[in-house]
């Protein structure tokens, strides 16, 4: 049996922040998930976390070369969410006691308006 998609009026809507990050450590895109899933959930709480449909979708390393490992991101987030999850990201500071610094560059109700971002 097939299952059916849901009309476009039932599906979640997302917005899609743009990030900067630069850390200590070197991430890939699955540390860096669990990062976000870490700090949300100690800001917010499970029940409130869950509510906010995270993901990672890119995750891009910087070229040039400093002291810092400098990444940009696209994150998904369900849409009235966006400044629970960005006053969560504001709060991590430290990932196994090296530093870390998350900044909101943007927000957009799509993937295509956040490469205007990167």
């Amino acid at each position: 049996m097939k299952l059916k998609i849901l009309p476009k009026s039932q599906r979640k809507h997302n917005h899609y922040l743009v990030l900067d990050i630069k850390s200590e450590i070197e991430l890939s895109k699955n540390d860096f998930t669990s990062i976000v899933w870490d700090g949300c959930i100690r800001f917010q709480g499970e029940n409130n976390t869950s509510n906010f449909n995270l993901w990672t979708i890119k995750l891009i390393k910087s070229d040039e070369i400093s002291f810092l490992n400098e990444y940009k991101a696209i994150l998904r987030c369900q849409r009235d969410f966006e400044d629970e999850v960005r006053s969560s990201l504001a709060l991590i500071h430290n990932v196994n006691r090296k530093r870390i610094s998350i900044t909101c560059i943007g927000i957009s109700g799509t993937i295509k308006g956040c490469q205007k971002f990167i």
